[in-house]
Formats: structure tokens, C-alpha cells, sequence
């Protein structure tokens, strides 16, 4: 069973048909939507500010969500990715967008709707990721557009992961 625990007295809250894995772990000021997954060896950190989280959001196994004490909350959109060991930290993720696995996202960027942050990227702190575009590198430049088969994948990435968590349900757990 996932690791859920309170921070001065708040505990996290989840919306309908959400998966955790039995290893991840959500605490403190957490609000997340419907059908959303936290995969294996995941952390979502609401302990020194909040992190809000839309609908149909995953995040994939050993990333970490967080924020920064007094001066930078986590949002993050509805049918958003964030990839295998993905750091998101103290910024805003609007909807539909892609964080590739290994990248690190900074307090007060804004990754704009229908984005790529490549695999490995660091976007650093108060950069504006622009919609549209792929962002790659260390730090994170726009390199090009995405592609109309980027942009519907995008749109359905975020299903897939939905049913993914279906493969779980009865052995991990809808919460």
C-alpha cells in the first residue's frame, strides 16, 4: 500500500479512480483529480508548500514532486506526463504537456500547454517554456515545434497511463 501521510494535520486528497503504487508516497498538502496514477518508488511532497494536480495526471516511477518553503507551490494541469525520475520542484505545469524522464524543472518556470521538456533537460528557475515547442539541454532551449503526431500524442498520452493503472486495479489499488 502507497506511504500516505499527513502534514500538520493535512492529509492528501484524491480524486475518483486514482492508482498509487504500493511503493510511492503522497503526503501532506496534496490535492489531486481523477484518474491519476503515482507509479512505483514515486514521491509527491506536499510538506513546505502546496501541490495541486489536475485530472488524468502520472506520474512515472522515481520522479519527485516538491516545492519550496514559503516561496514556490507545485501546479500542475489536467492530462500532464512526467517521466521516469523526472524532478518537478515549485513550478507550473499547464495541461497537456510532456516532462521526459530525467528532466528537472525549477521553482517559478511555467511549462505552457502542449510543451515537451526533452528527456534529461534542466529548465531552470523563471524560465517560460513556450507552448508548441520542444525544449531540450542543460539548460533547457527551445530546439523546435512539435509535430502534429507529438501534439495528438500529447492529447493521448495521458489515456494510456489511465489504463495502464487499470492493469493494477486489485493488486496495488484504486484509491
Amino acid at each position: 500500500m502507497a506511504l500516505l501521510l499527513p502534514v500538520k494535520g493535512i492529509h492528501p486528497s484524491f480524486g475518483e479512480n486514482c492508482f498509487l503504487a504500493p511503493n510511492s508516497t503522497v503526503v501532506g498538502d496534496v490535492v489531486m483529480g481523477e484518474k491519476c496514477s503515482v507509479w512505483f518508488n514515486a514521491v509527491v511532497r506536499g510538506d513546505v508548500h502546496s501541490i495541486r494536480i489536475g485530472n488524468k495526471v502520472n506520474i512515472q516511477d522515481g520522479a519527485i514532486i516538491h516545492c519550496t518553503y514559503q516561496k514556490a507551490a507545485t501546479v500542475i494541469g489536467n492530462n500532464v506526463n512526467i517521466g521516469h525520475n523526472a524532478l518537478v520542484h515549485g513550478c507550473t505545469l499547464k495541461d497537456n504537456v510532456l516532462i521526459g524522464m530525467g528532466a528537472i524543472v525549477m521553482d517559478h518556470a511555467v511549462v505552457e500547454s502542449f510543451s515537451i521538456v526533452a528527456a534529461g533537460s534542466v529548465v531552470l528557475e523563471n524560465t517560460i517554456i513556450e507552448s508548441g515547442f520542444i525544449y531540450a539541454g542543460a539548460p533547457a532551449k527551445k530546439i523546435k515545434a512539435i509535430s502534429s503526431e507529438q501534439r495528438i500524442l500529447l492529447e493521448e498520452l495521458a489515456d494510456r497511463y489511465v489504463m495502464y493503472s487499470d492493469f493494477f486495479r486489485g493488486d496495488g489499488g484504486p484509491i
